[in-house]
């Protein structure tokens, strides 16, 4: 099977299990704080660090690569793409690239909220 046919599936269903809690967490929790979002960004983070860390120190040479790809880069991917964010983090503080890594949560984190403004700000202006 293709490696993108893979991610697409796996997409899909991290996709459904996104839907679902946010659909379900709200009800639960209330809606004052984006308690939905804060735990698919943590549960994604945390099953994106058991994977890679079981495959880096565990029993990783047997799993395929379209299982890896499924779960990674489909599944997480799909649920909240946090969970890269947070392992590409990792990566470079873990090479000691510690300025780098820094730069890139700040650099990430604040132009993603300065596009959400100017994507808001410019659909406001041409409606």
């Amino acid at each position: 099977m293709y490696p993108a046919v893979i991610v697409f599936l796996g997409a899909g269903l991290g996709g459904v299990l996104r839907h679902l809690l946010n659909q379900w967490v709200p009800r639960l929790l209330g809606t004052g704080f984006p308690f939905a979002t804060f735990l698919i960004n943590v549960t994604g983070s945390l099953v994106m660090g058991l994977v890679i860390g079981y495959l880096a120190f565990k029993d990783g040479e047997h799993w395929t690569q379209s299982l890896r790809l499924f779960l990674t880069t489909g599944v997480l991917g799909g649920y909240t793409t946090f969970s890269t964010f947070s392992l590409d983090f990792f990566f470079l503080m873990e090479r000691g690239e510690h300025l780098l890594a820094v730069a890139y949560v700040v650099g990430s984190v604040a132009i993603a909220f300065l596009g959400v403004f100017a994507g808001i700000t410019l659909m406001r202006a041409l409606s």
